[in-house]
């Protein structure tokens, strides 16, 4: 970019006053660099050491305490201990039979048998309803000895697949079916890599220069690279699923290139405005810097949301995530400003050809002055603001009409790829046994003060109940203790019929059937399980809500010192995040939006899906309010003119937001080509929350909005303004610049002018 400046003031060699607590760190990160640089090489190689001395593996438990299919799976846990693995199926189905067959499939399921991690074998010809009415096809189930589907080893399930895939002949179609083959058959697609590919374009478009996009990448990955690294550590004290890394990931590598776009950014300007390359880095984190920290704790704030689901795997992801964005806000505040020591000077080297770029424009007081083409369009929001208010709630309201249709559940192996096994064995089990084969309910009792007679009863009211296709015979443990049946039901594991059942099961035929018999039975399973998490879920969210939304407002009424803003920002984000949600129901509907992204039949959405992405959507959307607004207070205290405030903050502020949030839909968008349809889902439904946000919220509600409010923007009663304390988000750029501070705009700010040093 060209450095011509119209009315350049001469270059201040010093700020005239003292920097605040991030200046000095800049200052002092600057003029240790070396130090600082080799600080974060030594805190990687620490954080590489303890993960690889204490780290732990992966673990997440999706069941919900004190429920009744938490309840069942500890009961088969103790004392039937073949029942409370994972299993995988195995499906095969013979042309001639399963019964000519039989030689093959026993000696397919002998190899399998001797795979690692494989407990026992059901004999799918002794088994009742082992094989299917017409004679054509088989199930039989490997018992694992891992509980949860992660812990298997992933050779193993590959080895399992491998197996199946070389006994398949022209006679023998063979699937494995199982949550263990279904997170094998996933596998990387290299979303990081892609999102960082995507970031770097959109920054050299955005700067021109491949020094002043590569540092945004550089300090955000090396940041990404200390946190990822000690989410092993994170794991050993609290249960951390393995979605986990991915989600911080995201956050991490997209919030971390945008603080440090943003104060690049801010230090182009400062060059431009004539400071040198000490000084100018000095002023950046100072003023910047402060809105990168206010931005970071919103985010934090909502994370910490995450735990008063009372879900321990929301705790893992959440921790995981507060980590990694506090390790980034850490590289921006120190690594930023010592990289800048090295390559500040040279900011806009190695320049790329992209057409006539604007000359950077200075006013006489020193502050750069924004593109035209952001203040034609500030100005045109301020002279049709209602227009811009109605028009912009319209827009946001047909996003968010689809979410009405939204419906919870788990996604299973049917809304896989057709070209996977684990989808391929759903799809043969549906149509040989019935879709309630691929959802089959567990009922585990307690016979401690039961007699078999009870059992046998349970078993009969069981298979009269409507809506159960069939019941297998109890199967009793070695002591006699404990017993379990299988239910299949009439209708798939993500049919309301199905949940209707579950509850119906619990409410009416279990207590009625073992009402006096001294027998305990409860409804378990996975489906039974994935039940019971929605609906725990659901009932939570609204305390995440109010939470969240409480102590995000309470942070800006501090940062902004205003009343209005906290509670329009609350509302404007409400909006961003139902529009989001609205996206997501919509692809979710398997139509031509899913069809789009890879979803090829409607989907469920787990209820845990909403939760995270109103934590992660609520924070990243107070970043660019934080962002937008700070640059706004900081023309208020300038001018105390509310509508050339809101004018100069959009205009200021506008390039920046929308090449931050064009890096974070790169990112999130990434994940879209997983073939894990929560990912997913979560990628594309975030990718969209981020448009919506940065464009219809922040380019146009937020400003219409604020110009009719006009001056209450500001308002703060006199009792909280002595309360409350000063944070000076905006900075104190006036100590930066040859023009001094005016007396209005110290009084206003509560101090002296900072004299001169």
């Amino acid at each position: 970019m060209s450095h011509s400046l119209l009315n350049r003031p001469s270059p201040p060699t010093a700020a005239r006053g003292r920097p605040g607590p991030l200046g000095r760190i800049a200052r002092v990160s600057f003029r240790r660099r070396g130090l600082t640089v080799l600080g974060w090489l030594a805190a990687l190689a620490v954080a590489v050491g303890l993960t690889s001395a204490f780290g732990a593996d992966f673990e997440a438990d999706y069941s919900v305490q004190g429920s009744e299919s938490k309840r069942a799976q500890d009961l088969l846990g103790d004392r039937f201990p073949t029942q409370s693995g994972d299993t995988v199926d195995v499906v095969v189905r013979a042309d001639g039979g399963v019964s000519a067959a039989k030689a093959d499939v026993q000696s397919l399921l002998d190899e399998l048998a001797a795979v690692p991690h494989v407990a026992s074998v059901d004999d799918p010809y002794a088994t009742p309803g082992g094989v299917s009415p017409d004679g054509n096809t088989l199930v039989a189930h490997l018992r694992l000895d891992v509980v949860n589907p992660v812990d298997m080893p992933i050779e193993d399930s590959e080895r399992l697949l491998d197996i199946a895939d070389d006994a398949e002949n022209d006679q023998l179609e063979i699937a494995l079916g199982g949550q263990s083959i279904a997170f094998a058959e996933q596998g990387e697609i290299g979303s990081e890599m892609i999102g960082v590919i995507a970031a770097a374009l959109i920054l050299l478009i955005t700067f021109g220069s491949v020094v002043a996009a590569g540092l945004p990448i550089l300090v955000a990955l090396f940041g990404l690279a200390v946190s990822a690294t000690l989410t092993g550590l994170i794991a050993a004290f609290v249960g951390v699923p393995d979605w986990a890394t991915s989600v911080a990931t995201m956050m991490g590598l997209g919030i971390g290139i945008d603080y440090v776009l943003l104060m690049v950014t801010r230090f182009r300007e400062w060059r431009a405005a004539g400071l040198d390359t000490e000084t100018a880095t000095v002023a950046t984190v100072d003023t910047a810097g402060r809105s990168v920290i206010v931005a970071g704790a919103t985010v934090v704030v909502s994370m910490l949301g995450l735990f008063a689901m009372g879900l321990s795997y929301m705790r893992g992801v959440s921790v995981v995530t507060i980590v990694a964005v506090l390790v980034v806000m850490a590289a921006s505040i120190t690594l930023f400003p010592a990289l800048l020591g090295y390559l500040g000077r040279h900011i806009d080297r190695l320049r790329i050809p992209l057409g006539r770029r604007r000359q950077v424009e200075v006013e006489p007081s020193g502050h750069v002055v924004p593109g035209r083409g952001w203040v034609r369009w500030s100005r045109l929001i301020d002279g049709h603001s209602v227009i811009a208010t109605v028009v912009g709630l319209g827009l946001v309201a047909a996003l968010a009409a689809p979410v009405l249709g939204l419906r919870f559940g788990f996604a299973d192996a049917g809304n896989a790829q057709e070209t996977t096994s684990s989808r391929q064995a759903y799809d043969l089990l549906a149509e040989s046994f019935g879709d309630g084969a691929n959802g089959p309910l567990l009922i585990a009792v307690d016979l401690t003060d039961g007699s078999q007679a009870a059992l046998n009863r349970l078993g009969t009211e069981l298979a009269d109940t409507e809506g159960v296709a069939g019941v297998t015979p109890p199967q009793v443990n070695e002591t006699g203790d404990a017993a379990v049946l299988t239910v299949f039901p009439e209708t798939g594991p993500q049919d309301a019929a199905t949940e209707d059942l579950v509850h119906s099961l619990r409410d009416d035929v279990v207590p009625a059937a073992t009402a006096g018999t001294g027998i305990d039975a409860m409804v378990g399973g996975a489906t039974a399980m994935s039940i019971d998490s929605t609906e725990d879920v659901a009932k939570r969210l609204p305390l995440l809500i109010a939470g969240v939304v409480l102590l995000s407002m309470l942070l800006l009424l501090v940062a902004f010192r205003s009343v209005v803003i906290p509670v329009t920002a609350a509302m404007m984000n409400l909006l961003s995040v139902g529009a989001a949600y609205g996206v997501v129901a919509l692809v979710s509907e398997g139509g031509w939006a899913g069809q789009l992204i890879g979803i090829d039949t409607e989907t469920p959405l787990p209820a845990f899906v909403p939760v995270l992405m109103f934590a992660i959507l609520f924070g990243l959307s107070m970043d660019y309010e934080v962002f937008l607004v700070s640059r706004m207070r900081e023309s208020w205290l300038r001018h105390k003119d509310n509508s050339r405030a809101i004018v100069s903050g959009l205009a200021g502020t506008g390039r920046v937001i929308t090449a931050a949030a064009a890096i974070m839909i790169a990112v999130f968008a990434a994940f879209v080509p997983s073939p894990d349809v929560m990912l997913k889902v979560i990628g594309v439904g975030m990718a969209a929350a981020i448009l919506i946000d940065a464009t219809i919220i922040r380019m146009l509600l937020v400003p219409a909005v604020m110009h009719l409010f006009g001056r209450a923007n500001w308002w703060l009663p006199d009792a909280l303004d002595r309360r409350l304390p000063q944070l000076h988000i905006e900075g104190h750029p006036e100590m930066y610049l040859d023009r001094g501070p005016t007396p209005e705009e110290s009084e206003s700010r509560g101090e002296l002018a900072p004299a001169r040093v």
